[in-house]
């Protein structure tokens, strides 16, 4: 039993960290009405500029706020220029240009960067064994932070003006413009806050293991998996979502092995989509 415990164990401590950006995408799917897969160049973006905040001495807070920062101001870019005029022609158009912006973010940072593994200069603690389980305080410390950060999403959403905006617009859009509810700058705001949650769930991921390049592009399956999951546009969904597939991916790998790991996330889309297609919460319930 302790290998499946430990697996467990893990896929709880990934599967909060996935949840991070997972949210990020749920919530812009709810507000822009298209899937849009350049998470991975963003995620990627967010991980190395967090790890140039950390360089620099920043301590792990102020580096979230800088990979917040890139990110979101990097996607409301893309958006803004690329994305967004596209949707009038249909989610299809967008979603395929949001994956061409994430393959050049990749290649980008694959320029300045190269192709070599980097990680956080954290110090380095002793696990904690709890009857044969390992436990190191840097992953308590990262899923900390991970739960804060979600439990910050969740006050916004219930008690700003803002997060009132967006779920506004999210949930029929056209009333809430009737209301006065500008919804390109709902928009904006979505893209913003999405694309800066997802920059920092890519540092978060790189603070448990390592970066590089292909960070953003090795999560997209399971952070996608995760939304599909809960429902697309569902925020408790998303959160839900990311801690059956980081559990699954970490148990299958007793299984089949670390290779086909990221079969999980294609067994839970083609599920779900053939079983329950509005996700275990339903499309864009908050």
């Amino acid at each position: 039993m302790e290998p499946v415990l430990q697996a467990l164990i893990n896929g709880l401590v990934s599967g909060t960290l996935l949840a991070v950006p997972a949210i990020g995408f749920t919530a812009m799917f709810a507000v822009l009405r298209f899937p849009n897969f350049s998470v991975s160049g963003i995620a990627t973006l967010g991980a190395y500029a967090g790890y140039l905040a950390y360089g620099h001495g920043l301590q792990i807070v102020g580096s979230l706020a800088a990979a917040f920062a890139v990110a979101g101001v990097a996607g409301l870019f893309f958006d803004r220029a690329a994305h967004l005029p596209l949707v009038k022609q249909g989610a299809l158009p967008a979603a395929i240009a949001s994956i061409a912006t994430g393959l050049v973010l990749e290649n980008v940072v694959r320029l300045g960067f190269g192709n070599d593994m980097r990680g956080y200069d954290r110090p380095i603690a002793r696990d904690m064994t709890f009857g044969g389980i390992r436990v190191s305080p840097q992953q308590l410390e990262t899923m900390g932070i991970a739960l804060a950060i979600m439990l910050l999403v969740f006050a916004a959403l219930a008690f700003t003006r803002v997060g009132k905006a967006m779920r506004a617009s999210a949930d029929n859009p056209d009333l809430a413009a009737l209301k006065g509810i500008r919804p390109e700058r709902v928009a904006m705001m979505a893209s913003f806050v999405g694309m800066g949650l997802v920059g920092m769930g890519g540092m978060l991921l790189g603070l448990d293991s390592s970066i590089d390049p292909i960070t953003g592009t090795r999560i997209l399956l399971s952070m996608f998996a995760a939304a599909v999951l809960g429902g697309l546009g569902s925020v408790p969904g998303a959160v839900l979502g990311a801690f059956l597939i980081g559990m699954a991916e970490e148990l299958s790998v007793l299984v089949v092995g670390s290779p086909y790991r990221a079969a999980v996330g294609f067994f839970a889309i083609l599920i779900m989509l053939s079983l329950r297609p509005r996700g275990l919460l339903g499309e864009r319930a908050y």
